[in-house]
C-alpha cells in the first residue's frame, strides 16, 4: 500500500510538471484543443448523417446512438489522455531506450505510462460530454439507483478496458519492428466500432468485440441497461451490468501479457 500511494503522488507530480510545461504555450495549447474538439466531432457528424437518411439504426433512436456514441467516446477520451502515447512505444524498443527503464527502480510499465500527458485531447472529452448532455436531456430514462450506478461506473470501466487493450496489444512491439499499425487496428479501430449498437453488426464481429476484445462492454451493455432497452441479441442481461468485472479481469490480462513481455525480451541488441 506504501509503495502504491507512493507510485500515484510521484505520477501526480511528473504529470504535474508536463501540464505545467504545456501550459507556457497557451496559444498553441488552444489551437491544439479546439482542433481536437471539431476533428472528433466529426465522428459524431458522421451519425448523424447516417440517421438524416434512414429514422432508425437497427432498433436504435439518434439519441440513443448519441448516448452509446458519449459513453464509448468519453472513455477513449480520458484513456487517449492518460495513455495516447504508447502509440510511440515501438520507438522506444528500435532505438533501444526501453533499455534504459529496465535499470530503474520504478516498474516498466509505469515509467511508459509517465512518460507523457498531452492536455490538447481535454477537446475530445469536452465534445463527448456535450454529445452525452444532449442524450441524456432527449432521451426519457426512468431514472432508478442500478441504472444511476451504472452510468456512473461506465466511463471508468470503459477507461480500464481501453487501457488494458492498448497495453496488451502494444507488446507485440517486442516482437516485430513495427507494432503500432497492428496495435491501432485494435485500440483506434475498437473506439469506433465500440460507437454503434453491436447489434448491426454480423455474428463473428460482434463476439470478436463481446468476448474476445471486450469492446462491448464499453457502452453497449451499459447504455442497454440504462435505457431500459431488450438486448435485440437475446443476450443476458447480466451482460449489462458485468463492466466493471470485465475491466478489472482486461486489466489482469494486460498485466500479464506485459510482465510476459518484459520477461522474455532480448534489448535491441539481442
Amino acid at each position: 500500500m506504501a509503495e502504491l500511494r507512493e507510485s500515484l503522488s510521484l505520477y501526480r507530480l511528473l504529470i504535474a510538471a508536463r501540464v505545467r510545461a504545456q501550459l507556457q504555450y497557451r496559444t498553441s495549447f488552444a489551437i491544439e484543443t479546439v482542433a481536437a474538439f471539431l476533428v472528433s466531432f466529426l465522428d459524431f457528424v458522421a451519425i448523424l448523417v447516417i440517421f438524416s437518411n434512414v429514422p432508425q439504426l437497427g432498433t436504435w433512436s439518434v439519441a440513443q446512438v448519441a448516448l452509446l456514441y458519449a459513453l464509448a467516446t468519453l472513455s477513449f477520451a480520458f484513456t487517449d489522455l492518460v495513455i495516447g502515447h504508447l502509440d510511440g512505444f515501438p520507438a522506444l524498443i528500435r532505438d533501444g531506450n526501453f533499455d534504459l527503464m529496465l535499470v530503474r527502480p520504478k516498474g516498466t510499465l509505469f515509467q511508459v505510462i509517465t512518460g507523457d500527458f498531452q492536455l490538447r485531447r481535454l477537446g475530445r472529452v469536452a465534445q463527448a460530454l456535450l454529445v452525452l448532455g444532449y442524450a441524456l436531456n432527449t432521451l426519457a430514462i426512468d431514472w432508478t439507483p442500478d441504472r444511476a450506478l451504472v452510468l456512473a461506473l461506465t466511463v471508468p470501466s470503459g477507461v480500464l478496458i481501453y487501457g488494458s487493450v492498448w497495453v496488451a496489444v502494444i507488446c507485440i512491439a517486442f516482437w516485430t519492428v513495427e507494432g503500432r499499425e497492428a496495435a491501432n487496428a485494435f485500440t483506434y479501430g475498437g473506439a469506433f466500432l465500440a460507437q454503434y449498437p453491436m447489434n448491426i453488426f454480423d455474428r463473428w464481429l460482434r463476439r470478436f468485440l463481446g468476448y474476445f476484445v471486450p469492446m462491448a462492454f464499453i457502452a453497449y451493455f451499459p447504455a442497454l441497461h440504462v435505457l431500459g432497452k431488450t438486448d435485440p441479441l437475446g443476450l443476458p442481461a447480466v451482460l449489462q451490468v458485468a463492466s466493471p468485472v470485465v475491466a478489472l479481469a482486461a486489466a489482469v490480462v494486460a498485466s500479464t501479457v506485459w510482465r510476459f513481455a518484459v520477461r522474455h525480451y532480448q534489448s535491441a541488441g539481442g
